[in-house]
Formats: structure tokens, sequence, C-alpha cells
């Protein structure tokens, strides 16, 4: 692991851009600020430090350095974060033995092979030419073409499979990519796309991890006549977590503070071109908690590009409830009839920017849909408007805003708020799924003795007079790394900053693991200003002395019930007399404790 080349990435990227391309980032002084991506949270507790080169939660307690990051927000291994960001740093990373190669690793080669080989196919083979003419027709342009890396799959059983056999790789891991099928009819796999025009699609760091396929030479297989088909979910991708060009688009949608969402990889692509690149695709699926979780990273406002018919209970509409809940701005752009927003680019781009300024927030689309079906002035026309409306105005989850539409729909029907209240109870909440977490747990939350140590340290750097209040003996009560900092800041007694910079970097070089817990205690430190820096450390010393004490007479308990089993007496006497010498200290301590942190 050594000739690894992890210092050289570090010192190439920077620690606040890389963050930054996965969750908005707010500067905060000389920091920056978030909301964690690994808890939910309403205040931000997610700090990183440029000066440093870590980042850290102070709500979950997960924090390192880039490569910490990655793991966490990817949810792969050490191999696949230091890929990742080689790739990104533009470090090449040694050959090694390829039966060292993850799996993981494998099957982004595989793709990537996959996908050189569709393209060339686009560009070379004589029905790959009529393929592309066919996109330049319906409005992409050859720069799009390379950007989104579009190709074509030619019209036989097993031309890619073969490929990648040539290139080393199996049959069955071809099949593990989800790019043949296996099949009891068939000695061998055969490819999954055939006479195909291929859509790649790549995670957020731009690297192939599926593939979609749009029909363009039917084969005589009359089982495949779907227009767009999708590899299944494999090792690298999965289509409930998948965005379709979120890799173009992320910083145009945190730049924007908006996200347009759209159908169809065209819609995408064709938006893009036309400069409207905070667009993306749902690759085929509705809305899942996955998908609004990572789109919270950038933004908060999403804009529908999509059949939004009040009226149809459908998968869509279900997503964008779900979006409602996790408190998203929803805007509703009303398409043409029997247009698709790739229809209305390549008619006139200016046609379509007039359609999202027009865009109206969901409930009042809604309600517009809702009121134009039906007559609101009959008792059915009334019944049916509130069967439509009352689900949706259920899913929203700030009271304000639901109060707001109450008294809308009261009023639109002429009935009393009252009644709208009654029934909106007898309406059941819907069990969505809830939005999950990263797969990687984060570290398990720190006890309050860990806090309190830790706050005691963050006290001293930032106000080293504080030092005034720490005995000796006090200092048993700390965890072994803590006491070794406090035991070497009260030998030398620092009086400013520049001599806490000096004595924090001469503890660095002690262990790795020290100059993380450092590093981590002084961000602390510099985000966490105390007013009254001396009353705290008195608070947090006599509380930890409590912890200490507590510990010991738990300890104490258990040896009196050995030494009670094992019949001797004696033994029971002393440490019933020990136990209770401590129990009053502990007493006392409580009545003489007037504030608590």
């Amino acid at each position: 692991m050594s000739n690894l080349p992890i210092q050289e990435i570090k010192e190439r990227l920077d620690i606040v851009e890389v963050i930054g391309s996965y969750i908005k980032l707010q500067k905060t002084g000389q920091n920056y600020r978030a909301l964690c991506p690994f808890h939910s949270e309403k205040k931000p507790s997610f700090f990183v430090s440029p000066a440093r080169q870590i980042w850290k939660c102070f709500g979950c307690n997960a924090g390192g350095d880039i490569f910490k990051f990655v793991m966490m927000i990817e949810g792969v291994e050490f191999g696949d974060a230091l890929r990742i960001l080689a790739r990104r740093a533009g470090v090449e990373l040694k050959p090694y033995k390829p039966e060292l190669k993850t799996k993981r690793s494998r099957m982004y080669e595989i793709c990537e092979l996959s996908c050189q080989f569709f393209e060339k196919q686009l560009k070379e083979s004589s029905v790959g030419k009529r393929a592309k003419e066919y996109l330049l027709k319906r409005g992409v342009t050859e720069e799009s073409i390379k950007k989104w890396r579009l190709g074509y799959a030619p019209n036989t059983w097993q031309g890619l499979s073969d490929f990648l056999v040539g290139k080393g790789y199996k049959r069955g891991e071809v099949v593990e990519a989800g790019l043949a099928i296996e099949s009891e009819k068939s000695q061998m796999p055969y490819d999954r796309f055939r006479g195909r025009i291929i859509f790649p699609i790549f995670d957020l760091n731009s690297q192939v991890i599926g593939f979609a396929g749009r029909v363009f030479e039917k084969t005589k297989n009359e089982e495949e006549i779907a227009k767009y088909i999708n590899i299944p979910n494999t090792l690298l991708y999965d289509k409930s977590r998948v965005l379709y060009g979120l890799n173009f688009a992320k910083m145009k949608i945190r730049e924007k503070d908006a996200c347009i969402l759209t159908e169809g990889y065209m819609d995408v692509i064709l938006a893009h071109q036309a400069g409207f690149e905070n667009t993306v695709a749902a690759s085929g699926t509705a809305l899942t908690p996955y998908q609004l979780k990572i789109l919270k990273r950038y933004t908060s406002n999403l804009l529908t590009a999509f059949d939004m018919d009040v009226a149809g209970d459908m998968a869509t509409k279900r997503g964008i409830d779900l979006a409602q809940k996790e408190d998203f701005n929803v805007r509703v752009i009303t398409m043409p009839k029997g247009s698709d927003p790739a229809d209305v680019i390549v008619q006139n781009p200016k046609t379509w920017a007039n359609l999202i300024n027009k865009a109206k927030e969901i409930m009042n689309f809604y309600f517009e849909s809702a009121l134009s079906a039906f007559d609101k002035e009959s008792p059915e026309g009334k019944r049916e408007i509130a069967k439509l409306l009352l689900p949706k105005i259920k899913v929203i989850s700030n009271k304000i805003l639901q109060s707001h539409w109450i008294q809308k729909l009261a009023e639109a029907l002429k009935v009393s708020q009252e009644a709208i209240v009654e029934e909106l109870k007898k309406i059941a909440p819907k069990s969505e799924e809830i939005s999950p977490e990263s797969q990687v747990s984060p570290p398990a939350p720190k006890t309050r003795k860990e806090i309190l140590e830790e706050k005691v340290v963050s006290l001293i750097f930032n106000s080293p007079q504080c030092l005034n209040y720490l005995e000796k003996e006090d200092l048993e009560v700390f965890s072994p790394q803590i006491k070794t900092i406090l035991t070497c800041f009260k030998k030398e007694m620092p009086t400013n900053s520049q001599e806490i910079d000096k004595l924090i970097k001469k503890l660095e070089n002690e262990s790795e693991e020290m100059k993380n817990l450092l590093l981590t205690l002084s961000l602390r430190a510099e985000i966490e200003k105390e007013p009254e820096p001396e009353k705290e450390i008195r608070i947090c010393l006599k509380s930890l002395k409590e912890i200490a004490t507590q510990n010991t007479l738990s300890q104490l308990s258990k040896e009196i019930q050995i030494a009670e089993a094992a019949g001797d007496e004696k033994k029971v006497k002393n440490l019933i007399q020990k136990f209770n010498r401590l129990a009053k200290i502990l007493t006392d301590f409580q009545k003489n404790a007037k504030n608590k942190i």
C-alpha cells in the first residue's frame, strides 16, 4: 500500500472542490459547512477545513480525508476510492497483478471497453453510420454524440461478448455486467443489446456504469420489441440510485439552485445541448428516495417535465409526493399535448425557456387540474375534487403550508375549513420508503465522556489560560490519547496561539492516529468559540470526575458480587467501605454541581 500515490493525489486535489462536487458547501470563516450527507439533520454540523484538508461531522461523528469521504458517499472500498480520485487528479496508477483487481474494478473495465466498442460501431460500421444519421436528424450534434459517448450495438448475437472475451474477460463476467443474457435455449450467453442505439449511463465521476439501448434495427426475436431497454441492476448500476446526466448537470444545478427532471435520455441530451444544463432524467424509473437524497445535495428546487395528470395514480406522481415530503419545492412545466421536451427544444429552444419560466407550483397545478376536471358547484363535483386534492395536501410536511392549502380548498368548494380538516384525518398516510442513508454506516456517536474530553482540549486550544484550572490529578480521568495531549500542554504551558500551534505540530509526529485526532480537535476549536471558557472548563472537569467515579462504583459493585459468591466476607466488607466512601464523594459532586452540560 505504501507505493500507492496517495500523497500525490491529496496534493493535486483540493478537498473543498472534491466534496463540493457532491454536496452544497457554504463558506463560514476559514472553513465550509453543509448538511451532513450521512445522517438526517436540519442544522449543518458537517464542516470542511481547507487548511487541514479534512472533513468532520460533529453530529454523527463521521470524518476523515478525501478518500474516506469518497468511500462513504459512493459506498465503495478504499481501492475504488483510490481509482476514482486518481482519475480525477490525473494520476496514473501503476499496473498490478490482474488477480489482485477487485471485482468492481473489472466491472468498470468491462463497461468502459463496451462503451468504446459501441462508439466505434456507431462511427465505422455501415448500419452504425445510418444510426448516427438518425441521431443527427433528431437534432443531436456531433459534439453531443461525443460528449454523451453515444454508440451502436451491432445486430449480432455475440459481437460484444466475443470482443470482451478477446480482451481477457470471462463470459460470466459479461453477464454479471448486465451486457449479456444467459438462456436455456442457447449454449452461450448472448448480447443484451443488438441493433440498438446505445446510451451509456455514468456515475457522478463520469465513469460508465451501465447502458440503455433504443431500438434501431428490429431483430427477429419477437420478445425484444421494447423501444428502450436498460441493463438490469449490477454491482455498479442500480437504476433506483442513478439520475441520467447528473455527472454533467450537478454543478449547473447548484449554480442555478434548481433541477429540471425529464423522462428520457434524448430529453436530457438535447436540453444540455440547448444550454439547459441543469437537466437530468430518472433512468426509466419513478423518483426514488435514493435519487431524492442525491438531488438534495445540490438543490431543494425541482421542475418536472413529464405527464402530471392529477387524476392518474402514476408511479411518477408517487415520486413527486415523496419529494414534497422531503421538503422539495416542486414546480410543473406544462407540456404541449403530445410533445416531450426533446420535441419542443428541437423546434425552438426559446419555447422551452418560456415553458420553464411559466412552470406552476405543484399545488397550484393540482388545484387547477382538479377544479377544471369537475364541477365545483355540485355535491358530486366537490366530492371528486376533494378526493383528488386531499391526498396531495396530506403529504405536505410543513404545517403552515398545509394550513394554507386547506384554506384554499375550503374557499374553492365553499365549505368550512373544519370540514376539510375532518376529511383529511380520514386519509391514511401512505407507507412510503424512508429516505435512505449512505451505504457505509458512519461511526457510532461519541460517548458523553469523549465529548467532554474533546471540549476540554478545544477550550485549551482557544484559551490557553484554561490550563490553570487543570490539576495534575485531573489528568487521570482522561483517556490515554487526550491525557498525552494535556500532559504535554501542562508541561509547556503555552500562552498564545503560536505556541499552541507549535505544540500541536510536535504531537502530530507521534502517530497518524494522533495527527488525525489533533486535526479534528483544532477544527472543532476553530468552529466552537466559548464566551466564558474558564467557567466551561470547570464544568467539564467536574462532569468528567463524576463519570470516572460512577465507572469506579460500577466496577466495585461487580467485585462485591464476585466476593459474595466466593464467600470472602473480609473482602466484601473492605469493598463495601470503599464503595460507600466513593458514593459519598459522588453525592457531594452532584450537590455542588449547579450547571450541567
